[in-house]
């Protein structure tokens, strides 16, 4: 399988601080999927047109199985993750923020402002994460059923 992980932080690519969220969407990836797992990892700054070549990218010409972002999907004005991401998809699969926004609600009141999607592009998966480690660590493994069940019908099985 091979899978993407984006790390859209103006600061992580700038050398600011180390990058946390993307090792940490691999470990846990790596702890619910068998087989190897060739990774691609990228870390941009919040710019539109970047974040959506490099999903284009990912997408069409890398073919991957799965692209993860992480970051970016907040109500501040840098905060440009899910309209890049929209703009890129074939088809937006909302479950995947309404049920992260549910869940993380019931521990941060603040987990609503989230803007948070996903949705497919040929073949591919693409699903918004939350930029903080733990959240992360909190909703991704609860995600991992319906990430496998959409990789499937994407391969046509």
């Amino acid at each position: 399988m091979k899978v993407a992980r984006i790390t859209l932080s103006d600061r992580a690519s700038a050398g600011v601080y180390e990058d946390r969220s993307g090792p940490e969407i691999e470990r846990i990836l790596g702890e619910h999927f068998a087989g190897p797992i060739e990774w691609k990892r990228v870390v941009i700054p919040d710019e539109r047109p970047q974040i959506e070549e490099t999903l284009r990218q990912l997408c069409d010409a890398e073919q991957c199985d799965l692209v993860v972002t992480t970051g970016g999907t907040g109500p501040a004005p840098r905060d440009v993750t899910p309209e890049a991401t929209r703009a890129i998809l074939e088809r937006e699969l909302p479950g995947f923020g309404e049920i992260m926004r549910v869940q993380s609600f019931a521990k941060v009141p603040t987990a609503i402002l989230s803007r948070a999607t996903a949705g497919t592009r040929g073949r591919t998966l693409i699903v918004n994460l939350p930029g903080n480690p733990k959240a992360i660590g909190e909703i991704l493994p609860m995600l991992v059923p319906a990430i496998r069940e959409a990789i499937r019908h994407l391969h046509g099985e």
